[in-house]
């Protein structure tokens, strides 16, 4: 196996720099905790999905479907940490700003079933959201210190992957999202 001990160190003085700039700041730590809490578990996306699926009887279906693709999303990205087994960050220059259910880093969970929502959600809105909901949220994990710059990238990637094998099973009303 390689060494990545280099890469590691590169990405512990990024998480670092990164939280130098931003984690003074109150308002930044107390939006990256709300976040934090929104989707754990993908919790928060799975109740937008449900909004959405009482909101739009016309395509409550695909509301639901989308809504178990988040879920799912989510769920691939937990199996991945387990045969992966990456450690989250353990530094003392990083501060760890909130709890996390597991030790497990990569892929970012967070990332993946944000991801994945607002793919399939940008489907059903007729909205672009991936880039008003997704950096927030990877940024979130950063600054609080609980997964390395790949977790969130590579989450980002997986949820992406699966929000857009879904997104074509959603069939939609011609020129939506």
């Amino acid at each position: 196996m390689p060494d990545d001990r280099g890469s590691r160190t590169t990405e512990v003085a990024l998480l670092v720099a990164i939280q130098h700039a931003l984690v003074r700041r109150r308002a930044v730590m107390s939006a990256a905790r709300g976040l934090s809490h929104f989707g754990e578990h993908s919790i928060g996306w799975f109740a937008a999905g449900l909004v959405g699926a009482a909101a739009d009887r016309r395509r409550r279906g695909q509301w639901l479907t989308a809504t178990a693709g988040v879920v799912g999303a989510h769920a691939v990205s937990v199996a991945l940490k387990r045969v992966v087994r990456r450690p989250r960050p353990q530094d003392s220059a990083i501060e760890v700003g909130v709890a996390t259910p597991s030790r497990l880093s990569f892929p970012s969970s967070h990332a993946t079933s944000t991801t994945a929502a607002a793919v399939m959600y940008s489907k059903l809105t007729g909205r672009t959201l991936v880039p008003v909901l997704v950096p927030p949220m990877l940024a979130s994990r950063l600054v609080l210190g609980v997964h390395y710059p790949t977790d969130v990238l590579a989450g980002a990637a997986l949820g992406g992957a699966i929000g857009a094998a879904l997104r074509r099973k959603l069939s939609g009303p011609p020129g939506s999202a």
